[in-house]
């Protein structure tokens, strides 16, 4: 990539254009203010050379020496305000904080995790010239290099203050880099295994400097390695599908979009081709429309992984574990005779014998949550977003083909409303996605989408008038930022008027946390786009902090509830608060570093291979929740502030469930999301709309 200019740095006296060396007379600069969003290099006086950690380590406890000037990421860092009048200085690098680990004379300067320290806090103290002496908080000394030494390598130390050239510092603030990387290219893996697989590719290119890749699986953060680094040996697990890819992050935390996605699929360990005993113990008892299926585990030579559950001869769902031994079959036909029968699966797909059936007839009526389920139609590309009209006609999205159509729920026809334009997929999670109408749209029938770009995530609004799409869509917000995976997507009006919005951050975790990237957030904007006067911080952003929401639904007192993907360990469903931040990516769910009190904690979570759930609707008190991963749709009773009595319903049934709104009969509207939902590809999918009656 060629070089561009930046923004003029100062530095004593001249000014730097970062990225072309053109040097042009300048005041000096002053180092009485520090900008604690901006990234400095720090220049020794006496020897010309900057402050950086030793080799690019990332890791805690290393030195930090000085080297020839180049401004990459192991030369920046980033002060962080610890009141006072003092400052931990961040390493852009790695994230880790400069420390000295005792107040000993010549003790010597180390990064290591923040934790607020006396040892890891520095006041800055004028010097002559705009130069600074970093005085340590605990020590009362200033950062020095040892000796005076003008060589690459030198120790930096600690000694009492005199302020000699080479105890003080020159801050040269860096101008904004905002552009990333290009994509890491030729993606490959080699010597796969059943327990690990080598994964490489041919390095990104910046206009700075490459500082890590991170590698992914479907979505999901395996590793992140130096940026010298090409390649990575990733753990995997037996008998998994996965699509691995990477992208290419530089210092200032700029993220590229991903390389194109290498299936593998992961070997067993062992050869095995025993099924496991047939289960037995079958008991089914019915209430209302409902059938509880429960038996006895079955055994195998390897291990029980599931098991599936046939209604009268046909796949009526799955569990997932060995020790998952119930199912319950909802929304079924009143006064009708069953018959069950479970059998066993392993991890090689080996399964048991079908156990001795077991016959149950339900009941007169629907005393549960679901009463029935009707597939009304089918669809061959992702129907993603869905919203239903005043008159009863349904519009969806085709995720893929970037279509709307109109579908008719008596009759199951479906006609194409129109084509949303400038719309590109990702090769994974992005294209039409969500779409809402207001309140009011038989008078003022606009079609709100949000939609993926070749270069962003935004949202525009289109006429929609005699059944057909008309007219040049307006653009409302633009520069949502976008990749592979990460896109968020839903659309919901609000009892307010206001558009909200949930935005994923973009494969770029430091965004959820910056209040100037609309990406990570849930957003509130007017209906023509422009911003609320009484939005928490001037801009779209209602709340931050979120890895990759897709679910929003309002309740009935106007609350805003939120569906989250977590990366590998849990979901969330969040009740949304004006400037509410929700801890992503220093707090997944209740795990990690969820201490601080300025987060926002969820109301409920669910491991992930139970969830990975996407669209949330409500209806009266129920709040419902579709889930892919888990195949599965929950329930949750909103009492109070809270979630309670959490049930599952058609677990397996229908395989991935990505969409649920509510219907304009009471109803349940639900989407499946069960084939090529992780590439860009049209019409590849075999899909399913299905209507939920409603019970309690």
């Amino acid at each position: 990539m060629a070089l561009r200019a930046k923004n003029p740095t100062r530095i004593a006296g001249i000014v730097v254009l970062v990225g072309l060396g053109a040097v042009l007379p300048s005041p000096a600069a002053s180092a009485a203010t520090v900008d604690t969003q901006a990234s400095y290099v720090l220049v020794n006086r006496n020897s010309g050379k900057a402050l950086e950690v030793s080799g690019g380590a990332t890791s805690d406890g290393a030195r930090i020496t000085q080297r020839t000037r180049d401004d990459r990421g192991p030369q920046q860092w980033q002060f962080v305000d610890s009141g006072g009048g003092s400052y931990r200085i961040k390493s852009k690098h790695s994230a880790l904080v400069l420390s000295f680990p005792s107040t000993a004379d010549r003790a010597g300067l180390v990064q290591s995790a923040d934790a607020g320290r006396g040892g890891q806090q520095f006041r800055l103290a004028d010097s002559a010239g705009g130069d600074v002496r970093l005085l340590n908080q605990a020590s009362g000394k200033a950062v020095d290099v040892l000796y005076s030494s003008t060589a690459d390598g030198a120790r930096i130390v600690q000694l009492p203050d005199t302020g000699r050239a080479n105890q003080r510092w020159q801050l040269v603030k860096l101008a904004a880099d905002t552009t990333p990387p290009t994509a890491p290219a030729d993606p490959r893996a080699a010597n796969l295994t059943c327990s690990g697989v080598d994964f490489s590719w041919s390095a990104s290119s910046d206009d700075v400097g490459v500082t890590f890749y991170d590698v992914y699986h479907d979505g999901q953060l395996m590793t992140s390695v130096p940026g010298t680094a090409l390649s990575a040996r990733l753990t995997v697990v037996p008998g998994a599908s996965w699509g691995l890819y990477v992208n290419a992050r530089d210092a200032a935390g700029n993220v590229s979009q991903a390389s194109t996605t290498v299936p593998i699929s992961v070997p067993q360990c062992q050869a095995d081709t025993e099924p496991p005993t047939t289960p037995t113990g079958v008991t089914a008892t019915a209430s209302g429309t409902t059938v509880t299926v429960s038996w006895t585990a079955a055994t195998d030579n390897v291990g029980v992984t599931g098991y599936e559950i046939l209604r009268d001869g046909i796949a009526a769902g799955s569990t997932a574990g060995a020790d998952s031994t119930s199912f319950t079959d909802s929304a079924l036909t009143a006064n009708t005779r069953y018959q069950y029968q479970v059998r066993a699966r392993d991890a090689q797909g080996n399964r048991s014998a079908l156990s001795t059936s077991i016959a149950v007839t339900t009941g007169a009526s629907c005393a549960t949550a679901l009463c029935s389920v009707t597939r009304v139609t089918t669809e061959t590309d992702l129907p993603w977003g869905l919203t239903t009209l005043p008159d009863g006609q349904v519009l969806y999205s085709r995720r893929d083909l970037f279509e709307i159509v109109r579908l008719d729920p008596a009759t199951g026809q479906k006609t194409v409303a129109g084509r949303i334009p400038d719309a590109a997929g990702t090769d994974g999670e992005g294209g039409v996605l969500g779409i809402a109408v207001a309140a009011d749209f038989a008078a003022d029938p606009w079609l709100y989408v949000m939609h993926t770009t070749a270069t962003d995530n935004r949202v525009v609004r289109v006429r929609y008038t005699g059944g057909v799409l008309s007219g040049t869509p307006q653009v409302l917000l633009t520069g949502i930022p976008r990749n592979k995976y990460h896109n968020g997507g839903r659309l919901r009006f609000g009892p307010d008027g206001k558009l909200y919005l949930s935005t994923g951050d973009g494969q770029n975790s430091a965004w959820a946390q910056d209040l100037t990237s609309l990406a990570g957030k849930v957003l509130r904007i007017n209906r023509d786009g422009s911003v609320p006067s009484d939005n928490p911080f001037g801009t779209p952003v209602w709340s931050y902090g979120h890895r990759n929401p897709q679910g929003l639904a309002f309740d009935a007192q106007g609350r805003l509830w939120e569906q989250e993907f977590g990366n590998s360990v849990m979901d969330e469903t969040n009740l949304i608060v004006r400037g509410g931040n929700y801890g992503w990516p220093a707090c997944e769910g209740t795990t990690g570093s969820c201490g601080n009190s300025g987060f926002v904690a969820p109301k409920h979570t669910y491991p992930v291979a139970e969830g990975s759930c996407s669209g949330i609707a409500v209806v009266r008190t129920g709040l419902y929740i579709a889930c892919e991963r888990g195949t599965r749709l929950y329930r949750a009773e909103i009492s109070g502030d809270s979630l309670t009595d959490v049930q599952q319903y058609l677990n397996g049934s229908y395989g991935r469930l990505r969409t649920v709104e509510p219907s304009a009969d009471g109803g349940l509207w639900l989407t499946t999301s069960n084939y090529g939902d992780k590439d860009s590809v049209p019409d590849n999918s075999n899909e399913s709309i299905l209507k939920v009656e409603l019970g309690r």
